[in-house]
């Protein structure tokens, strides 16, 4: 078989061009246009981002090409002759080839140049060995890895010929040196890189060769530039994406992994939420084959919340299979990827938690956090884990600082969660350290403990709260009315009452602040405010309180509804419904005459602090939900706490009933539980 001579002209160009683009990946050459131009093969042009000849080498055909722009690329020769500044390793050869003064090379004059050069180039690869090959590439990134700055990366590519693999490993570098710094230092930083001359050169690059980019150096480079602060509005994000979005199904796992991380915190616009939809259905045609933990989980977090609960599950039992491949930090994102997906997960969630209470001590601070949080983001309590949590923080005091033991008490309290060795032994430390202390953190004590209804132990209860109320009052010149109100209700309710802090709540200027129909929590601050006046009078009658609004502070009788199986019980028990009343706030429920045992009538006209006959003890039998007490436990918190308190200085017997546990009961143990309680000497 006979070959035109034309298909082995053919065949040397096309070698000879994959050589040049062989060797400009090896040495970071920007391109083999300008090695391709200077030998006349054909003029470049660019059409929709791609280059494309418009010579014919081979002169098979007169016709051309003709491109939609009209910029034409030419490098002058001024640039070639500067290239082995750069580093162009093809400059000797290229300066020693005369260009001739045609516009086309002859097929004679291309085999002429053809045959030394493909010659020369290949006996220099040959003699180059690996190390020579990739030096100068070696040298860019050890100069990248000491950059400190976004500014530091600008300057290094004002000074380098760079590939778009290179760009994209500038961008990702410009920011994680911003990734540890502060706010302030963080703002300062992006001001100089935004300003910075260069910074316009490598987004223009980005934009031009974004449809040469791999799939990683796509993702990579949108996830950067996205983190730096560039406008997520600007041309350059919209091309991205959309390059991203033509070439979706080209990406592998950790591509994919990166972009879901990218994605999720991006503003809502329309090529955004169409590559999410697309990552979506991406990702649920991939899980079969999806083989690393941590790019599931990636993806698991990107579908985010509104995810249809079919996928969540197929995800999450694709997480399930891969369990035997957890490791230890894969049990920590799993508690963070499932509340970003708002799905809880008992067998994945139990699992993880098992493994992180073997380790909890290998675990930091902030990975510690973030568990708690998505616990309660979640409304998953483990015992167990909280414990483990609890126990380890308490017994390694002297490592953490007092706003990361402060943290772990608020993301307690959150949970209901009482641990009552770490707060007696955080009380000690603020004893010694209350100097310390800012607003926010005597705020968040304060809550925490009155929350919780914890009381320190009574030899320096008073001490505690001694301390903690001064503090609050030292930021009382500072404190926003919210601010005043949330303290003085929290010493109310661990029945502490600041002379000072309240003489400045009952202020007409402050009430009216704090209940104007304009204040977001006007509702709640009322609510707070009959909690404070009630604990005053019941408390402290000796406080002398200025004339205010008695709407605002008095409570508005209104009636509660009453559990349908303990009113059933008392019925049985009493056996007639007139010798009790249900759903009254702070008034009587049933006396009984204690030398009989007897339920006698109420008074028509007892009131609240009369005295009554010394025979007659009033009870009050109080239902209330599990989340009315601590976390696995039967100690009240919060108000429910109060209003036991306040029963016992009105000289109720309180009978406590969990409506979670009596609901368990069978309707003979829950007759026999509630007259033992009753009638209890």
């Amino acid at each position: 078989m006979t070959i035109h001579s034309a298909g082995n002209q053919l065949v040397r160009i096309l070698r000879l061009c994959s050589f040049f683009s062989h060797r400009c990946v090896l040495t970071g050459v920007r391109s083999h246009v300008t090695c391709i131009q200077t030998y006349r093969f054909a003029p470049v042009r660019r059409q929709n981002g791609f280059l494309y000849c418009l010579g014919n080498c081979l002169d098979l055909k007169s016709d051309r090409f003709h491109s939609s722009e009209k910029t034409e690329y030419h490098i002058p020769a001024a640039v070639i002759e500067r290239e082995p500044e750069d580093g162009n390793i093809y400059s000797s050869e290229i300066n020693g080839v005369s260009r001739p003064s045609d516009g086309h090379l002859s097929k004679r004059a291309i085999i002429q140049n053809l045959e030394p050069l493909e010659e020369e180039f290949v006996t220099e690869q040959k003699n180059l060995s690996s190390a020579e090959r990739i030096k100068p590439l070696e040298k860019f990134f050890d100069r990248l890895q000491m950059c400190t700055s976004p500014s530091d990366v600008l300057d290094l590519y004002k000074e380098s010929t760079m590939t778009w693999k290179q760009v994209s490993n500038c961008l990702m570098t410009m920011w994680k040196t911003t990734k540890k710094m502060s706010e302030d230092q963080k703002r300062y930083e992006q001001k100089l890189m935004f300003e910075h001359p260069v910074f316009e050169k490598i987004c223009q690059q980005t934009l031009k060769e974004a449809q040469l980019m791999s799939c990683s150096d796509l993702s990579y480079s949108l996830f950067a530039l996205v983190k730096i602060g560039v406008s997520q509005n600007s041309r350059l994000i919209h091309t991205l994406l959309r390059v991203i979005q033509e070439r979706l199904n080209e990406f592998d796992e950790r591509s994919l992994s990166v972009l879901s991380s990218c994605v999720k915190n991006m503003e809502d616009n329309k090529s955004v939420n169409a590559l999410r939809v697309g990552l979506r259905l991406l990702v649920e045609l991939r899980i079969p084959v999806i083989k690393r933990v941590m790019a599931l989980q990636t993806m698991m977090r990107c579908i985010g919340q509104d995810a249809p609960l079919p996928l969540k599950k197929k995800l999450e039992n694709k997480a399930i299979s891969l369990l035997n491949e957890f490791t230890l930090p894969n049990c920590q994102y799993m508690f963070v990827t499932l509340a970003a997906m708002d799905h809880r997960s008992l067998p994945l969630l139990e699992t993880c938690s098992n493994r992180i209470i073997e380790n909890i001590h290998s675990i930091p601070f902030w990975r510690l956090v973030h568990i708690l949080q998505s616990c309660k983001d979640l409304q998953y309590r483990s015992p167990a884990l909280l414990s483990a949590i609890g126990n380890h923080v308490a017994a390694s005091l002297a490592i953490w600082q007092v706003k990361q033991l402060i943290l772990f008490l608020v993301l307690f309290s959150e949970l209901g969660f009482r641990h009552i060795e770490l707060m007696n032994a955080f009380a000690q430390i603020i004893l010694a350290k209350s100097e310390s202390l800012t607003l926010k953190d005597v705020l968040s004590v304060l809550r925490v403990y009155s929350f919780l209804n914890h009381r320190p132990d009574e030899g320096w209860i008073k001490q505690f709260l001694q301390t903690l109320s001064d503090v609050f009052e030292l930021y009382l010149s500072k404190c926003s009315s919210q601010d005043l109100l949330r303290g003085v209700y929290s010493l109310c309710l661990m029945r502490h009452y600041p002379q000072v802090a309240l003489n400045q709540l009952f202020q007409d200027d402050v009430l009216n602040e704090l209940c104007s129909s304009a204040s977001a929590y006007c509702e709640v601050n009322e609510q707070m405010l009959q909690c404070i006046n009630l604990c005053l009078e019941l408390e402290n009658p000796s406080f002398i309180r200025p004339p205010v609004n008695t709407t605002v502070v008095n409570p508005s009788l209104s009636s509660h509804s009453v559990n349908a199986e303990l009113q059933k019980t008392m019925d049985t028990i009493l056996g007639d419904s007139s010798l009790y009343q249900q759903g009254l706030m702070l008034k009587n429920f049933l006396f009984i005459d204690q030398k009989s045992k007897n339920v006698v009538p109420i008074p028509q006209d007892d009131e609240i602090g009369s005295d009554s006959d010394s025979d007659i003890q009033r009870v009050a039998v109080l239902c209330a939900p599990v989340s009315a007490f601590c976390f696995g436990t039967s100690h009240p918190k919060d108000r429910l706490a109060m209003k036991i308190r306040h029963l016992k200085v009105l000289g109720y017997h309180v009978v406590l009933v969990s409506e979670h546990e009596f609901g368990k009961l069978s309707e003979d143990e829950r007759v026999g539980f509630l007259k033992n309680a009753i009638f209890t000497e």
